[in-house]
């Protein structure tokens, strides 16, 4: 034990009596030297003692709609961390069409005694679900927050993107840059977010460039695959720019670009949503909207932290701000000159 006093003073740069008082829990050391001795004992690989260990105050559920998307992964990361500084551990969940649904994870949740649960671009973001599933949980006062997706009525605090600035800044990045058949590709339409972002597109076309025709808007599943069938059937009608409802939507697009014999960004500007990790290495790298998934998550910790403790403030939707990041998937397009006919 007194060697490891010394290595460990040794490595904080303080005395010996200094660590034992630290490692005991006496008064006499300030916060700062308090850290310092814990960052040595880490590095040096030793355990802290058990009544210094951070302490659990329980567990919060913490359901995602899939991985395969890098946003959600991220989404995830941010809230984990941020509960484990509250002192709380998340049980993450992930739906896939295979395995367990909301659901079901929902009752495994409350038969472990979570302390509540945090939803992230759950089955709340489709406007066609029985909400009475949430009901019942208002109901068990179990605390809850909700991710991007609005149930409107129920109580439940939500924490969104704000969706309709997502798709007025890409329809005007894109209009801004001389397109002007600009199409919208996104999921099914039964989803908030869906509905907000092609309301952002819909306004946009119209304030700069008079009309949104219809016939540029197509929808399909949020994934590679969705986004080359919409954008094909898109590019097929002239369509020179593309707004996608997310990242993996942009680059299926890419992807039908080059298979109809298009350039990205020469002849064709694609524009993402999300920012997830990867999209500077894709290739292009990616233009695209950012979520402020970092800000989102860390309020969503804050929120349902609160809300355990009690300090309920009104339930309300909260909007964070998106941000276009400009990277070689989009490109001035020549004034008055029209696409090349795609090979076929």
């Amino acid at each position: 034990m007194a060697s490891r006093l010394e290595d460990i003073a040794r490595q904080a740069g303080v005395s010996k009596a200094t660590v034992s008082r630290v490692l005991n829990e006496q008064p006499g050391v300030s916060p700062a030297t308090r850290r310092t001795v814990m960052t040595a004992l880490a590095v040096l690989g030793y355990d802290r003692p058990s009544r210094l260990r951070p302490r659990s105050s329980g567990l919060i559920g913490l359901i995602v709609a899939e991985l395969q998307n890098p946003v959600f992964p991220a989404f995830a990361q941010v809230i984990e961390t941020a509960l484990s500084r509250h002192g709380y551990t998340a049980v993450l969940c992930t739906q896939t069409p295979e395995g367990a649904g909301e659901d079901e994870y929902v009752g495994m949740l409350l038969d472990r005694g979570v302390s509540g649960i945090i939803f992230v671009s759950g089955l709340h973001a489709d406007l066609t679900i029985d909400r009475t599933r949430y009901e019942d949980l208002k109901r068990q006062k179990l605390p809850m927050v909700f991710v991007n997706g609005h149930l409107p009525g129920l109580g439940i605090t939500t924490l969104s993107c704000d969706d309709v600035a997502s798709g007025r800044i890409a329809t005007g990045h894109l209009a801004g840059l001389g397109h002007r058949r600009i199409g919208f590709i996104s999921g099914p339409m039964r989803y908030s977010t869906v509905q907000r972002r092609l309301a952002g597109y819909r306004a946009t076309m119209r304030e700069l460039l008079g009309s949104s025709p219809d016939d540029l808007i197509e929808l399909a599943p949020f994934d590679v695959e969705g986004g080359h069938t919409a954008a094909a059937a898109l590019l097929s009608q002239g369509a020179t720019a593309l707004v996608c409802g997310s990242d993996m939507m942009a680059l299926g697009a890419i992807r039908a670009a080059r298979r109809l014999g298009l350039r990205v960004p020469e002849d064709v500007s694609v524009v993402g949503a999300d920012d997830s990790p990867l999209m500077t290495f894709t290739d292009p790298p990616l233009t695209t909207v950012r979520q402020p998934a970092q800000n989102i998550g860390r309020a969503a910790v804050r929120t349902i932290t609160d809300e355990i403790k009690g300090l309920v403030s009104k339930p309300a939707e909260y909007l964070f701000e998106p941000e276009l990041v400009v990277r070689s998937s989009t490109r001035l397009r020549p004034h008055g000159t029209e696409p090349p006919p795609p090979v076929r």
